[in-house]
């Protein structure tokens, strides 16, 4: 359920670490993360080959859908389809792809090298059009004669959800006899269904942040702060090879779903609810842990049960053809019936969201959607139960559906005493 940027929380975390009273470069590194060994070399990249396969099941879905072509900015869509890394800024560098016939781009001129450089990697790179502009130029007028060249002047243009409005406002006045639609049928469409290269790379994600929890839980000692305990988390990711995080929330805090601010210290008896993940060839696990430090009252013990519980009954209704409000629904039947309800009052979000690159994307566990799940999608299954003023349980890992039913690409929390103990 992560939410704070991911690079800005390591810096954060860092540098909070860095200011504390007791710091990771006073001590020697804890034993249980000098001990993680690399597993950087696991990471097998998406090739061009697949990302080509993608373009071309894009055009097959423009066509089901009645798209005529579709543009995508800076995005993980646009490096989902192509591999390029390009942040946004007022200057519209953009992939446009027609429904029939090969992909160009758009650039700031003054771009084109660096563009270059990175669309020789791309299907067909070597035989992309790059439509630069100048300065003082429209460069929508040049997505407009792309597009008028690949044969599109009227009908449909899908937009990528993430583009930034005054692009698409622009292509849409320089497009004026084609409507602009949403593009989310043709690059969700794409996404939702993992290939095993990308099933690879997620699991790997969700066991290196595993064993990163772990030893950084094995390293946990009264009295550090949240930020303290968060630096081991990163720390432990890095000796792993790759860089991940976690929130951290203590006690009372632990029953705001994405936590607190609030400095806060890890004191004996106090409830933590720690949530992240890390990053593998762009693909991203998220992966929450609640336990205690020390002795764990009953109460925590019996919520931690319902939690569990409903974690596994989500689990065992997942299946392909499924609406995917169900899986909602057979997680919150539990949480309601142990007294933790009506509806969202005490499990206050959905049970779960789709996985990929983006650590939250389509489709979405929750309540009343009729979309029928499908093998190969990825989700999170996370149930919680958030008590205010009290504490707060979420078991999160990831759900990978199978043509049988589901799996988690990591074994479930067993208990608060033992979150990491292997049953």
């Amino acid at each position: 359920m992560k939410r704070l940027h991911r690079r800005t929380l390591l810096k954060s975390a860092l540098f909070a670490a860095i200011a504390a009273p007791i710091t990771l470069a006073e001590e020697k590194q804890p034993a249980p993360i000098a001990a993680l060994k690399s597993r950087r070399n696991e990471a097998k990249p998406i090739t061009v080959a697949e990302r080509q396969d993608r373009m071309g099941r894009a055009q097959q879905l423009m066509n089901q859908h009645g798209l005529n072509a579709i543009c995508i900015a800076g995005s993980t869509s646009l490096k989902y389809f192509t591999g390029i890394e390009w942040g946004n800024s007022e200057r519209l560098f953009t992939l446009v792809l027609p429904q029939k016939g090969n992909a160009f781009y758009v650039s700031p001129a003054f771009e084109e090298g660096r563009a270059r450089e990175q669309i020789a990697g791309a299907p067909h790179g070597d035989s992309c059009r790059v439509l630069t502009w100048q300065e003082n130029e429209n460069p929508y007028q040049l997505v407009a004669q792309g597009l008028k060249d690949a044969g599109v002047k009227t009908g449909r243009i899908g937009i990528e959800e993430r583009m930034q409005f005054v692009f698409a406002d622009g292509i849409g006045k320089a497009n004026p006899a084609a409507a602009m639609v949403s593009a989310t049928p043709v690059t969700a469409g794409c996404r939702m269904i993992k290939s095993p290269a990308e099933i690879a790379l997620m699991r790997l994600a969700a066991e290196v942040s595993l064993a990163a929890y772990e030893a950084a839980w094995k390293s946990l000692k009264p009295g550090m702060t949240q930020t303290q305990f968060g630096a081991l988390v990163v720390a432990a990711h890095e000796q792993l090879g790759f860089e991940g995080e976690a929130s951290i929330q203590v006690g009372a805090y632990s029953a705001l779903p994405h936590g607190s601010r609030t400095p806060q210290v890890i004191n004996e008896g106090s409830v933590l609810l720690m949530d992240g993940g890390c990053v593998v060839e762009g693909y991203e696990s998220d992966i929450s842990r609640t336990f205690v430090l020390g002795q764990v009252p009953d109460k925590v013990k019996q919520v931690f049960d319902i939690v569990h519980r409903a974690q596994s009954a989500a689990l065992k209704v997942a299946r392909p053809g499924l609406p995917a409000g169900q899986v909602d629904a057979a997680a919150r039947e539990v949480i309601v019936n142990a007294g933790y309800g009506p509806g969202y009052k005490y499990f206050t979000h959905r049970v779960g969201h789709g996985m990929g690159m983006d650590g939250h994307e389509w489709p979405y566990l929750v309540k009343d959607n009729p979309l029928p799940i499908e093998a190969e999608m990825t989700f999170s299954d996370e149930p919680g139960i958030y008590i205010p003023g009290e504490f707060g349980i979420r078991l999160e890992d990831d759900m990978h559906i199978t043509a049988e039913g589901a799996e988690l690409f990591t074994p479930q929390s067993p208990s608060p005493e033992a979150p990491f103990a292997r049953v």
